[in-house]
């Protein structure tokens, strides 16, 4: 069975590429355990000076996958507990990375997906592409993303995509603050390549370590704290009746009556 997630090095440059495109990268837990050990690998490589985390297919990631999203109606308090502490590693694993992360969106980033691109140090992304933290329309709740989204956008913003759900494009995640650069679809390769070599070139690699350390650090230093209160949250919010009823009416394709 081919990768769910391929590495590859160039240039000092680390390509993470999510390789489901049949199922549009939707997040399972294997996927988030091949990401998470890829992006500890590219930490641990020293030919490795930048990341980009990228996508083969028509999205960058459409959150999560159904038969995960199945699974997860039938989970004790317990297991989702389990199962968050393994999506909160990831996300703090690359938040955390002693190397720049680097996110190329192409296509969709919903949901987790984009949590996925949040969590990078910078992003990229097509006109095309749509994001969107969709997590209310079904009964979950943006628990772990919420706590780095905060710390890109204001409280308004915040409120406003969180709240409602809605899914927006590229342009306006730029206007929200949430992405840095919107680049025309067969130009995105080489910006990000660019952006990648000038950062590996031009800057020394362990000033851009502890540059990412002291933003970290300082922006939110009760970041851990926040994260293990989502977690249990996210946790108790699973074990609703709103949620059950959400993932079935999805599951369905039926239309939720809230």
């Amino acid at each position: 069975m081919e990768s769910l997630v391929l590495y590859e090095v160039q240039d000092r440059i680390a390509k993470i590429t999510l390789n489901r495109p049949e199922k549009r990268n939707a997040l399972n837990p294997q996927l988030i355990s091949d990401l998470t050990e890829a992006f500890i690998r590219s930490a641990e490589d020293d030919l490795v000076k930048v990341i980009v985390l990228k996508a083969n297919g028509d999205a960058f990631s459409a959150g999560a996958d159904l038969e995960y999203l199945q699974q997860l109606q039938h989970n004790s308090f317990e297991e989702n507990v389990a199962d968050t502490n393994r999506l909160k590693k990831l996300f703090t694993t690359i938040y955390y990375l002693p190397k720049i992360v680097i996110a190329q969106v192409e296509g969709h980033a919903i949901a987790g997906g984009c949590g996925l691109a949040t969590i990078c140090d910078i992003i990229f992304a097509t006109p095309e592409s749509n994001f969107g933290y969709t997590e209310v329309k079904i009964g979950f709740v943006p628990a772990l993303v919420s706590c780095f989204l905060m710390q890109k956008v204001n409280e308004a913003i915040a409120k406003e995509i969180l709240l409602t759900g809605k899914t927006f494009n590229a342009e306006q995640a730029l206007k929200y603050n949430l992405i840095n650069f919107v680049t025309k679809d067969n130009e995105i390769d080489q910006k990000v390549t660019e952006f990648a070599l000038s950062l590996c070139r031009e800057s020394s690699g362990n000033s851009l370590m502890v540059t990412k350390q002291l933003i970290s650090q300082t922006i939110n230093p009760t970041l851990e704290k926040s994260l293990e209160t989502a977690a249990q949250i996210n946790a108790l919010a699973r074990d609703s009746s709103d949620f059950k009823k959400g993932i079935a009416s999805f599951l369905n394709k039926e239309k939720i009556n809230w």
